[in-house]
């Protein structure tokens, strides 16, 4: 079993930038990969990014490409989200997730953490 938790999110002017962070604990010897997803009310649930566990490679939505970052730290099971000029439409629940294998998905989540964006 893997556990994710994450922290990092809040309220936040629009313009500004805020940093997630997401900790992975149990099994992680397996991990092919790990990602952040949103989801905003009465939206559902959009991927955001997510990073390649062993070469760091890594992938965006096209809504957040050139605002957002995403990093890892192989050695302590961590991965961040660096959110950088943030919109109003960015406000969401945003979740940190983890998968095992290339084919299986992102099958573990965390709890989630609240963004908000002020206009």
């Amino acid at each position: 079993q893997v556990q994710l938790v994450e922290s990092g999110g809040g309220l936040v002017q629009a313009g500004g930038s805020m940093r997630l962070s997401c900790a992975a604990s149990g099994r992680t010897f397996s991990t092919y990969a790990m990602g952040w997803f949103r989801q905003a009310p009465g939206k559902e649930r959009e991927f955001v990014a997510s990073v390649n566990w062993t070469d760091a490679s890594t992938y965006f939505a096209d809504s957040v490409k050139r605002r957002f970052a995403i990093s890892r730290d192989y050695a302590k099971n961590m991965v961040w989200l660096q959110a950088y000029n943030l919109k109003p439409e960015d406000t969401a629940v945003y979740y940190c997730a983890l998968a095992g294998t290339p084919s299986g998905g992102f099958d573990t989540w965390g709890q989630g953490t609240q963004v908000t964006v002020a206009s």
